[in-house]
């Protein structure tokens, strides 16, 4: 009895010994009695760049990988502002080869929506760039290539000839990451932008004051309202004139902005020189300042204006002149489609009428007359008898 007491004294030591030990397991498994557990799958997403494009294969060592921590610290400001989601930089050598020196660089900025891109696209531009037809928008000069892609911005350096580097960015076109919705739709305020006597090289489009600031921008930037999700476009006329398009949520805020910009201008010695003239119309400020004429400024502010753009479902309806066109043929169709009905009245009575007086005058009667025709008379007794009043 001794000894069966003495062996469960050691049992009960070593439970609590080993409860004392493992509390936070033990306090685990109790709670974890009756408790829902849900499992999340989380799928990583896409590499921004492919592992191999062409005969070049991806240099890991070279990777700065996806990410925003590599951004370089000069491009960190606009980049962010405009919305910047992911990141990728990549060298790209010969695949068969070892040891082999690099062919180029590639990077690319996905950011959250199209307008994003836009805006990084043209922080990207250098001056003397050609276009190219390649994605969206896409810029080309001696050693770089810029591209944009739905949401995606490709920065390109290759040693490479032209059409090597144009296909192999073709085949990185169809890897990059796709949007669709809201936010694949371009931003409207840089296509408002009159083309005739306009340098096209210079619009820049810019969601922040960051790159508003580097992208060449006159006014400062407490008067653009950016906090207030404005958007900016800015662009230079050939005579070295500025024009600024302003696009703001409401027009109430636009009208405060113009007020302020209205003040500053009056004010000499200000950033706002030349010909100024601003128009507002809606949520649109379009102001210009520099060397412009009087008359070259006031006709491009009134020049510009806001447009909505819809998307139907169904053909829009169609102008005044199709329509009675429309009408002119639909009655033109009845009116066609009477005559040929009369006609067939016509010819089916003659050849019918004519038909049976033929078959008369073969039996030997008389063609016009119908002497067996049924008649009710009410002229004779039955009608004497019909007229009187019942007994």
């Amino acid at each position: 009895m001794a000894a069966r007491v003495a062996v469960w004294a050691v049992a009960v030591g070593l439970c609590a010994g080993f409860g004392a030990e493992f509390p936070s397991l033990a306090q685990t498994q109790v709670q974890g009695v009756g408790a829902e557990t849900k499992t999340m799958l989380m799928e990583p997403p896409t590499p921004l760049l492919p592992a191999t494009l062409g005969k070049l294969q991806r240099v890991a060592a070279g990777d700065a990988g996806d990410g925003l921590g590599a951004v370089d610290a000069a491009d960190a400001p606009v980049l962010t502002e405009d919305g910047l989601r992911r990141f990728a930089r990549s060298e790209y050598a010969a695949a068969n080869e070892k040891n082999a020196s690099p062919q180029g660089t590639l990077t690319v900025y996905n950011f959250v929506d199209a307008s994003g891109a836009v805006a990084a696209y043209d922080y990207f531009k250098k001056p003397g760039m050609r276009p190219e037809k390649l994605g969206d928008d896409a810029l080309w000069n001696e050693d770089e290539l810029l591209l944009r892609s739905g949401a995606n911005v490709v920065v390109g350096r290759f040693k490479l000839d032209h059409a090597a580097v144009l296909a192999l960015t073709r085949e990185l076109i169809v890897h990059l990451p796709k949007v669709g919705g809201p936010a694949g739709i371009a931003p409207l305020l840089p296509t408002l932008l009159l083309e005739k006597g306009m340098d096209a090289e210079s619009l820049r489009y810019a969601l922040g004051p960051a790159g508003y600031t580097q992208m060449g921008g006159v006014l400062p930037v407490e008067l653009v309202g950016f906090d207030k999700n404005a958007e900016a476009v800015t662009a230079k006329s050939k005579d070295g004139g500025v024009l600024t398009l302003l696009l703001y949520p409401t027009p109430e805020i636009a009208g405060e902005h113009e007020r302020a910009i209205e003040a500053l201008a009056k004010q000499p010695g200000t950033v706002l020189a030349g010909a100024v003239k601003i128009r507002r119309e809606g949520p649109l400020l379009v102001l210009t300042s520099g060397a412009w004429t009087a008359a070259d400024a006031q006709k491009v502010v009134d020049g510009i204006h806001l447009r909505s753009e819809v998307t139907w479902n169904k053909p829009v309806p169609l102008d005044f002149e199709t329509e009675l066109h429309k009408t002119f043929s639909l009655l033109e169709s009845i009116v066609i489609f009477c005559a040929f009905s009369a006609l067939a009245m016509l010819v089916l009575g003659v050849f019918f009428g004519g038909g049976r007086a033929l078959v008369r005058v073969m039996q030997g009667k008389p063609a016009a007359t119908e002497p067996e025709f049924l008649r009710i008379d009410l002229s004779g007794a039955v009608g004497k008898h019909l007229g009187e009043p019942k007994d």
